[in-house]
This record gives structure tokens, C-alpha cells and sequence, in this order.
């Protein structure tokens, strides 16, 4: 099986971060969201994973060398494919067109996953579908009584179904899924003026092809910043048992309250770290109180209580209680 991550979107609903760090490579627990969400899949998929393809931007060398790297410790082949224009999610998929082949998982970096992954062989694919209460903002599915999807809807108003896609979809046959988005883009079939994935499965549908709804336990968004929050809270609740200090971490006077993940080269002294705390490498927290936060690489906090908040990587914070979502290498005072 091959993954294709779709992961050139520009995030700017999580801006100022996203302005220097792509939105997939921002941590959750620890790791780059793009980095959970594969090794998650890899995890639970039963078949082998043999190729991950990512779709970027231009993020640069290191940033490409570090996907690489991920892929290749899950014992699988890391490959770069480029969209230089946003035009759809159909259009992403496509640019990944060397990878459509076979049976292929496709995982939008912006959301992690609780679910069943136990794929239906007698279907044609899988989509993931989480039950919400206010559809109106998602593309749902309808499913027939056989429990096979029938029909793709988007953003609909009126009340036609409350199963939305969350963004994970398996295919049985990736040349089939190929044929189909080239299909839209030879014929320029648009849906506000750009190439959407859902017309594609519609039209594989009319077909005959047959997809299954997908189990889904727990669904975490990552589109802003109260969103990256709560699914840092809930990750870092998920691996509570798996809290390591690392021996370069320096306490000084030092309380930690987990689940909290701490980085490498940290400093914490005179402090109360936790709970549902993430530390980047080389941050610095003095004198002060952090609790519900992301702070990123080489961030400081002294002399501050800083709640529900996420600290860019290099941003110093020295002042009194706060709540922030502050970029990169900024200093609040």
C-alpha cells in the first residue's frame, strides 16, 4: 500500500504560525502533525506500506529531508511531489500521480485520527466519516441501508446526513482514483473554480464502485490555534504512559504534572510545567506557571502564567498571566 499526504495548503487559519513553519510540520506532542499522522496509519494499517508520498510547497531542503526521513523509519519510501498552485484537492492528489497505483490510503495533513482501519476488501475503498452535529460546514456522505455510500454532499444547508469526511480515504485500485481526477482536470470540471476530490468519488460511484464508511473514535482538527490546543491535550493524554525525560533536560526546583512531553536540551527551573504541556527542544521555562500549551524550540517563558496558549519557536514571554498564540522569534514583555 502507498500513503499520499495532500500538505501544500498555505494554513492560514493557524497564522502567525504557519507564517515561517508549514502548518503539517507544527508539533503536536512532540512531533510534526504530518509525522503522527502517517506513523498513526502505518501503525494500524495491515497491510505493508511501501511508498509515502507527500505533496508539498516549496518548504525547502531540510523540511523535505525530514519527511524523507520519517517515511524511511517506517520502513517505507519517501517521495516529494510538488503543487505549486492551489487548485482543489483533487488537483493535490494528482500531482502525486506516480504513487496512484495500487492500493493507496490519501491523508489531508490537517487532522489526526482515532479509527478502526480494518479495511473492507469487498469494497472498492474506505472513506472515514465522524457523525457531527452541525454538518453544515463538511462534506458529508449519504449511505444506503447496506451501509455503502451513495452520494457525496457539500456543505449542505439542509439536513441530508451528519457523516462528514474527515479527511482519510483507502482505494482499492489508485489507478482508478488517477483516471478519474485526470478526468476532471482534461475537462475542467470545477467546483468553486477548483478541482475537488468529492466529484471525482461521485463520478467512481456512478460507476459502480463501492465505498464503505469508515469507524471513527476520535477525530482532532488542527486548523487553528484552539484547535492545535485541545488535540495536543488529547494526544499527549493518549500517550500518558510513554512520558520520558530525557537525561539533557536540566530541573532545577522543577514540577511536572503529566501527561506533559518534554524536549530535549529544556530547561525548567522554578516552575510548574503541566498538565497537557509540550515542550520543544531547548525551551527555557523560569519562574513561572504553563499549563494547556505548545511551546515550540528554543522558546523562553520567565516570571509569566501562560495558559491555552502556543509560543513560536525562539519567542520570549516575560509578563503576567496569559493566553497567547504568538510566531516565531517574537518577545512579549
Amino acid at each position: 500500500m502507498k500513503i499520499i499526504v495532500p500538505m501544500a495548503g498555505m494554513g492560514k487559519r493557524l497564522r502567525p504560525h504557519t507564517l515561517t513553519t508549514p502548518k503539517p510540520l507544527l508539533p503536536i506532542a512532540g512531533k510534526p502533525i504530518v509525522q503522527r499522522l502517517v506513523e498513526d496509519i502505518v501503525s494500524i494499517s495491515d497491510q505493508k506500506v511501501e511508498e509515502i508520498a507527500y505533496v508539498v510547497g516549496r518548504f525547502g531542503e531540510a523540511a523535505e529531508k525530514h519527511l524523507i526521513t520519517v517515511a524511511e523509519s517506517l520502513g517505507a519510501k519517501g517521495t516529494i511531489h510538488y503543487q505549486d498552485e492551489a487548485l482543489g484537492t483533487a488537483h493535490a492528489i494528482l500531482c502525486a500521480a506516480s504513487a496512484l497505483n495500487g492500493p493507496v490510503t490519501v491523508a489531508f495533513a490537517d487532522t489526526l485520527f482515532k479509527a478502526d482501519f480494518k479495511l473492507d476488501t469487498t469494497k472498492d475503498g474506505v472513506l472515514w466519516v465522524q457523525k457531527i452535529d452541525d454538518p453544515r460546514q463538511f462534506g458529508v456522505v449519504i449511505v444506503n441501508e447496506e451501509n455503502t455510500i451513495t452520494e457525496f454532499k457539500e456543505k449542505p444547508q439542509e439536513f441530508v446526513s451528519d457523516l462528514a469526511m474527515i479527511g482519510i480515504y483507502y482505494f482499492k485500485d489508485g489507478n482508478a482514483l488517477k483516471n478519474e481526477l485526470q478526468f476532471l482536470i482534461d475537462n475542467n470540471i470545477t467546483n468553486g473554480g477548483e478541482y475537488q476530490l468529492p466529484d471525482a468519488l461521485r463520478n467512481m460511484v456512478k460507476k459502480g464502485a463501492r465505498f464503505a464508511p469508515g469507524k471513527v473514535s476520535d477525530w482532532m482538527d488542527c486548523g487553528n490555534k484552539e484547535a492545535m490546543i485541545d488535540t495536543n491535550t488529547k494526544v499527549l493524554g493518549y500517550i500518558s504512559n510513554t512520558l520520558v525525560i530525557p537525561s539533557s533536560a536540566s530541573l532545577i526546583n522543577a514540577t511536572i504534572v503529566p501527561p506533559c512531553f518534554i524536549g530535549e536540551n529544556t530547561v525548567i527551573q522554578n516552575a510548574v510545567i503541566g498538565p497537557y504541556v509540550s515542550l520543544g527542544n531547548n525551551a527555557r521555562v523560569e519562574n513561572a506557571v504553563v499549563s494547556h500549551s505548545i511551546l515550540q524550540n528554543e522558546s523562553k517563558v520567565t516570571n509569566a502564567v501562560v495558559t491555552n496558549s502556543m509560543i513560536g519557536i525562539g519567542s520570549q514571554v516575560s509578563s503576567a498571566a496569559q493566553v497567547l498564540s504568538i510566531s516565531d522569534y517574537s518577545n512579549i514583555k
